[in-house]
């Protein structure tokens, strides 16, 4: 339509011309379907008239160009005016004598054996089926054999601007495996309107070269036709690697045609190409390269790139035995090395892209931060990750001077305890007992102790144990944390010591850790055993990340470096620490941490109090008693274990206080959350509405359809409370009911309905029941009350019932919740209704808020609990499962289908 109104606007023309040209794109462009409705587009905008004349022959040829070429969007589509073109057709190469044929053969061809035994092969110009047939052997014998045996090729077709598409499977064949043939293109023409697959040879004259070894490819601008066919499927299949230029994107087949008797022209792609690989082509786009660079240089970069391939072997081999030799986690090696022995390089063409695709594979399979494989060009010498060994003075004047260098001790306001500890030393008996005087004494009566890592750079480990030796109790053996060394082979726990020489700090006062980003090494150590044995709290930065417990080798001859982990650190949980920063429990400047310490030892003055009075308001308030009594233990227990210790302020607390709700009592209901404004009561007493607020509600909450089959829907979106519901009553019947009523099923969707009031449950069932006998529907225990009520149908409702024995469908979601689940709940266990959809949000039938201790802290907790009147066991508050699950957008065609 485009092309139609831009000659409509810019042109004049001989309306025949145009519908001339019309026809011969609908009979021979090999997109047809891009021209569906042309021709009667045509005659529409000759016959309105608005068509203006051009006088100028090669005026119009242009602008009819531009208006199909923008209409198509294909720039092969060229109209020209040539009054004295004399069409020639080229001799096709069968036809010519076989010394010329054979002369243009060898002018196309060029082969030669390049150093390191690389093959290079040059083709100006593919060969078809026919000519491949007559003159095979003569190739095979003459250049094929010479580079069959190289051990990697270049293949030339930066020259290569003619041929015949049906070569391109005899090539394709030479670089695959006979065993499987492979589809490589599809071709279609349009005039024949024939569609022909292009697949590799199973028997081929001579010897294949294999998928194994490696194809340089060269492209330039000038590479067109079949050779772009040829690199196209080859790098796609992943056989080869392209470098040079892009391609030109030329066509599988384009003729010139001669619109009717007139001196016009008109230039049309009849054929084209789909590859089965990709499902795109190399038609006008053209192929690019893996690799760019200028054509005339691409055989040095060629040279380059296989001598970097060439080395991919070695290269992995040194990496398989830096893990066979080292790697700390040994039950993984046999899968590393497999993989690695068996990984595709085929898309390497740098020495940098090889380490990404070497750690790429190991990490695929370790999932070990720590083993690594970098490109590392400034690489200067091996590197060992781990302890420092520094000499340590013996003299005690001398140890004690140096001591002093490496720590401070004082205390802060509030008797509070502060050491700083720059650097942990290797452990000596002097050494303790210098320790022990210098900073356990001063500090062993103060109500709380900050350690300061917060400059600690690391140093050696076997001080770890002594440290948290002291920070436990003495009576007490706690295991800290295991160290696996695979160069020594050797494994060693570090417990509790069973004597220290200073006063112990004991295992009940605070500890408050700095940390920085400068934080590394063995004091990254520190701060994380403090937390996974939950002796204190982590405030600061994230710490520098850089323990790796690990050996770093460059891999000789290239700039590629491999990291490997031979120590394994494992906590007190059993848990591996696979290095990585520290996170803290509270996150903030670290030359604000100090300060942070102080408000969190107040907060955490008050925490024993907040937990009890958690624990206190379920057993006062839940449901179920007996879980209520379980959960209040547990929360007091963990607090005495220091499981809060990571609790730093109201919100954390909330949080942490949530999740152990939820885990242990198995009910995700139970929720404490943070406010500092008193929420509203979530229970107040429902708002009778007035007369002229009726109709707005019940357009609001219900909507009612009667679908085919006399099948009723209806769908309502909140449970409104009995009060709401009598004063509606009338208009409701009305309105809703009396339109549904008669129909001989009822689909009710519940789907978006997220509760509200249970007080009208037992009028809405009653409608779906008789009204003798009564039946019980469910029972409610209200733990407020303690009180336990029957809930039965009602024995007279307004309006007529629709009974017990027609079909009764409930659909639901994961937004169903609380009354409306009731609801389906009581039909299904009643067996009145099928429930379609998905599993209920498992809701509350009634949950209230309580303050915790007069604090911007509140729990929600469900006080009532509803008992099946078949089973009489408590309904699961995890959900009500349907009895058809589907998705909840198909629920309603489901449920139709059934009924």
């Amino acid at each position: 339509m485009f092309f139609l109104s831009t000659l409509s606007s810019n042109s004049s023309f001989q309306p025949a011309l145009v519908l001339e040209m019309a026809k011969i794109l609908l009979e021979n462009y090999c997109f047809p379907e891009n021209l569906v409705g042309m021709q009667e587009a045509i005659q529409q905008a000759i016959n309105s008239g608005e068509i203006l004349q051009i006088s100028d022959r090669k005026t119009l040829a242009t602008v009819l160009t531009a208006g199909v070429q923008g209409a198509l969007n294909d720039p092969r589509l060229t109209i020209s005016y040539e009054p004295n073109f004399v069409p020639v057709m080229p001799p096709t190469l069968s036809s010519l004598p076989k010394e010329q044929l054979i002369r243009l053969v060898k002018s196309s061809v060029k082969a030669d054996i390049l150093e390191n035994n690389v093959g290079y092969l040059r083709i100006d110009r593919i060969i078809g089926e026919e000519t491949t047939v007559k003159f095979g052997s003569q190739f095979m014998g003459n250049i094929w054999d010479n580079i069959a045996h190289t051990s990697s090729l270049i293949f030339d077709l930066r020259y290569s601007t003619a041929g015949e598409l049906s070569g391109v499977p005899f090539i394709i064949s030479y670089f695959s495996d006979p065993e499987s043939v492979i589809h490589i293109d599809t071709v279609y023409d349009r005039p024949s309107n024939s569609t022909r697959e292009l697949w590799t040879i199973p028997s081929i004259v001579g010897e294949r070269y294999g998928k194994k070894k490696d194809v340089i490819i060269l492209t330039s601008r000038s590479t067109t036709g079949a050779a772009e066919a040829v690199a196209y499927a080859l790098k796609n299949l992943r056989r080869a690697i392209t470098v040079g230029e892009k391609s030109a994107g030329g066509s599988v087949k384009v003729q010139k045609i001669r619109i009717a008797q007139s001196k016009f022209y008109i230039t049309v792609p009849v054929a084209r190409s789909v590859s089965p690989i990709t499902g795109q082509s190399w038609e006008v786009t053209g192929v690019s390269p893996n690799v760019h660079i200028i054509a005339k240089d691409a055989v040095a970069k060629a040279k380059s790139l296989l001598a970097i391939r060439n080395s991919i072997p070695k290269v992995v081999q040194r990496i398989s035995d830096k893990i066979d030799r080292f790697y700390t986690f040994t039950e993984r090696v046999p899968a590393l090395l497999q993989l690695l022995e068996s990984t595709d390089f085929v898309s390497v063409v740098s020495e940098e892209g090889l380490a990404i695709r070497l750690n790429q594979v190991l990490q695929t399979v370790s999932e070990d931060p720590r083993l690594t494989i970098k490109y590392m060009p400034e690489y200067a010498a091996n590197v060992e990750e781990g302890h420092e060994h520094e000499k340590v003075p013996d003299e005690p004047g001398l140890l004690t001077e140096y001591i002093d260098t490496l720590l401070k001790v004082e205390i802060l306001p509030g008797n509070t305890g502060y050491v700083r500890f720059d650097r942990f030393v290797k452990s000596s008996a002097e050494l303790e007992e210098v320790m022990a005087k210098k900073v356990w004494v001063p500090l062993k009566d103060t109500a709380n102790l900050i350690i300061d890592l917060r400059y600690n750079t690391g140093g050696s480990s076997t001080s770890l144990a002594i440290i948290l030796s002291y920070l436990q109790d003495t009576s007490q053996k706690q295991h800290f944390f295991t160290i696996y060394d695979r160069i020594q082979n050797s494994t060693t726990e570090h417990n509790t010591l069973p004597k220290i020489t200073g006063p112990a700090y004991g295992s009940k006062r605070e500890i408050y850790v700095l940390t920085s980003y400068y934080t590394a090494s063995v004091g990254e150590e520190f701060a994380y055993l403090i937390q996974s044995l939950h002796r204190g709290t982590v405030i600061g930065e994230i710490t520098s990340g850089t323990l790796m417990h690990s050996k770093t080798f460059k891999i000789e001859g290239t700039n590629i470096a491999i990291t490997v982990p031979f120590i394994n650190f494992i906590d007190n949980n059993g848990e591996f620490w696979l290095g990585g920063g520290v996170v803290p429990d509270a996150i903030v400047l670290a030359e604000e941490a100090v300060d942070h310490v102080h408000e969190i030892a107040e907060f955490h003055k008050g925490l024993n109090s907040l937990i009890q009075g958690a624990g206190d308001l379920l057993e006062d308030h839940y449901a179920i008693h007996e879980v209520a009594l379980k959960v209040s233990k547990v929360l007091v227990s963990k607090w005495a274990d220091g499981l809060y210790r990571s609790v730093v302020d109201f919100e954390s607390l909330a949080s942490q206080l949530t999740a152990d709700l939820q885990e242990t009592s198995g009910d995700h209901r139970l929720h404490v959350f943070h406010c500092e404004v008193e929420p509203e009561s979530l229970h107040e007493l429902p708002k009778i509405p007035t007369a002229e607020e009726v109709g707005y509600i019940i357009d609001a909450l219900f909507k009612i359809e009667l679908l085919p089959g006399n099948i009723g829907y209806l769908r309502f979106d909140m449970m409104a409370d009995i009060e709401v519901v009598k004063a509606i009553g009338p208009h409701l019947i009305k309105s809703v009911w009396s339109k549904i009523i008669n129909t001989d099923a009822l689909i009710i969707d519940m789907r978006y309905n997220s509760g509200g009031y249970s007080t009208a449950i037992p009028l809405l069932c009653s409608y779906f029941f008789d009204a003798e006998p009564l039946h019980h529907l469910y029972s409610v225990f209200d733990r407020t009350t303690t009180t336990m009520t029957e809930v039965m149908t009602i024995p007279q409702v307004r309006g007529q019932r629709y009974g017990s024995s027609k079909e009764l469908f409930i659909l639901t979601s994961h937004m169903t919740g609380s009354a409306a689940e009731v609801f389906t709940c009581t039909m299904k266990d009643l067996n009145r209704a099928t429930i379609v959809g998905e599993p209920t949000t498992g809701g509350s039938l009634s949950s209230r808020t309580y303050q915790i201790r007069d604090t911007v802290l509140y729990a929600s907790i469900p006080n009532q609990a509803v008992f099946s009147a078949i089973t009489g066991k408590m309904w699961s508050f995890s959900g009500v499962e349907p009895h058809i699950a589907v998705q909840a957008n198909e629920a309603l065609s489901v449920a139709q289908k059934i009924l």
